[in-house]
């Protein structure tokens, strides 16, 4: 195994060559990493939003790649951060669902027909992290932002960040004023009344750079937006309200059980907290070019799942995608991602490969010209011949996911490989199996016309589950089939 990883980074240096060393000529790379909370794919102008601006993004698009089957690795936020970082399946770091709710199985008080399965509630300090990987090799590395991947002790500071502003154990901004100064946050001094936090996180990002223009940095920005609770700056959300009501757009919804999904992009607060981010970005993306550093700075943008639109307000669409947060539908699971890598990636491209969160590992570590450490597997595989325009091998992505979410979905498992997509709902062992190309919306399960395709994916995902030593759900004895499950909820 490592003797093919070493083969895949030897290749991996010579198709970076010329075009890597011609854009930054000796000089390492920064890296600028921004993560969206709870972003869905299509809440961006530049992924067929029609109702958010995102003029900033909209940019970084047509300036780098957008890839279109990008994939968070998990369909809720911890274990995908938690991957991103590690260039590790959710399944193989133990970290399978959000940490810091009573969802472990001994704590569990739900009626539903199984007991999730237990899962890790913060990353190992043994983990080695994107961090401490730049870090030994002389980066300045900084984290803004929602962390949620431990308690205090396991926070970025413990993890190989230089500096951190605003990451703690909370999954969302709850301390204070939420979204506005006062924060209450330990990592982050308040700002005037009124501040914003993204604004605020923007700021601190821009204020580390100017600090470090002669080092090489990783400035690793993940706002909290666009999480709840659902609040914006009232300027912007009279904006959106003006357009909603301007176009006559009215709530449509869908059925996804046991929840209503939401069909249409027409909130105004979501709508403002969606150019609220994407301002806070362009902040960051405009000092690089005040400062001169564009040229030698590798920006990516994602997400940590796909949008929420079957609880928690229903703020967003994924359509065409089916469901949202919380589902190993595509709507829980497709991301935005966007590369700007001068001299790497080509202005305006888009790229179809299927992408997952590991694989932004060791594609930063290819930017900063660092060897993966031998001390852990590691399941991504770089993006930089993709990047090139290269044809890349078909691969398999994989999900599991043993656990209830907020948003209505129950424990399952899926597996990606070529076209097909297969998700096993690990309650009762029932498949569906979907050709995303003839039927991207997930509507047509194939599973009786294709009975052996069926079960060559179960057994390449069941052998993948066996070698990440994947969790299981066991069934719950306190069970009453007569009771609600407690995966319903009402809509607003």
């Amino acid at each position: 195994m490592w003797v093919r990883r070493l083969l895949e980074w030897l290749l991996l240096i010579s198709l970076m060559g010329f075009a890597a060393e011609g854009a930054a000529g000796q000089s390492p790379l920064n890296v600028v990493i921004f993560l969206a909370d709870d972003l869905g794919q299509r809440d961006l102008g530049c992924y067929g939003s029609s109702f958010y601006e995102t003029p900033h993004l909209d940019r970084l698009a047509r300036e780098g790649a957008r890839f279109t089957h990008a994939y968070a690795a998990c369909p809720v936020c911890s274990p995908t951060r938690a991957s991103l970082l590690t260039g590790q399946w959710p399944a193989r770091t133990g970290i399978t669902d959000y940490i810091g709710a009573p969802n472990q199985p001994e704590l569990w008080k739900r009626n539903t027909r199984s007991l999730p399965a237990p899962f890790a509630d913060r990353l190992s300090l043994e983990a080695p992290t994107l961090a401490k990987s730049l870090k030994a090799a002389g980066y300045a590395t900084f984290f803004a932002g929602k962390w949620h991947l431990g308690p205090e002790g396991w926070w970025p500071e413990n993890q190989g960040f230089d500096v951190n502003r605003g990451g703690i154990d909370h999954g969302g901004p709850y301390g204070g004023n939420k979204y506005f100064s006062p924060y209450d946050n330990p990592r982050l001094i308040d700002g005037p009344p009124g501040e914003h936090l993204a604004d605020r996180l923007a700021a601190e990002t821009v204020g580390f750079i100017e600090s470090h223009t002669n080092q090489p940095f990783l400035a690793y920005v993940s706002f909290y937006d666009v999480h709840t609770p659902l609040m914006a700056k009232d300027a912007l959300r009279e904006k959106y309200e003006a357009r909603r009501k301007r176009l006559r757009l009215e709530d449509r919804w869908g059925r996804e059980e046991p929840r209503d999904v939401r069909l249409t992009q027409d909130d105004p607060v979501y709508a403002a907290m969606v150019e609220t981010l994407d301002g806070a970005v362009g902040q960051v993306l405009m000092r690089l070019d005040e400062l001169k550093l564009s040229d030698r700075t590798v920006v990516i943008f994602t997400s940590d799942n796909g949008g929420l639109s079957t609880s928690e307000g229903w703020p967003t669409s994924n359509v065409p995608w089916r469901g949202g947060k919380g589902w190993l539908y595509e709507g829980g699971l497709r991301e935005p991602l966007l590369v700007r890598w001068p001299g790497v990636s080509r202005p305006g491209s888009v790229i179809t490969v299927p992408v997952s969160s590991p694989d932004l590992f060791p594609t930063v570590l290819a930017a900063a010209r660092i060897k993966p450490p031998d001390s852990l597997p590691l399941d991504g595989q770089s993006l930089v011949p993709a990047l090139l325009g290269r044809s890349v091998p078909e691969r398999p992505l994989f999900w599991h996911y043993p656990h209830y979410g907020n948003q209505g979905g129950a424990p399952a498992a899926a597996i990606r490989r070529g076209e097909w997509k297969l998700i096993e709902w690990l309650e009762d062992g029932r498949v569906e199996l979907f050709q995303l190309a003839r039927d991207p919306s997930e509507r047509n399960n194939r599973a009786a016309q294709e009975p052996d395709r069926v079960a060559a994916l179960q057994a390449e995902l069941h052998a993948w589950q066996q070698q990440v030593s994947a969790k299981f759900p066991v069934p719950n004895p306190n069970f009453d089939p007569s009771q609600p499950s407690g995966r319903e909820s009402k809509r607003p």
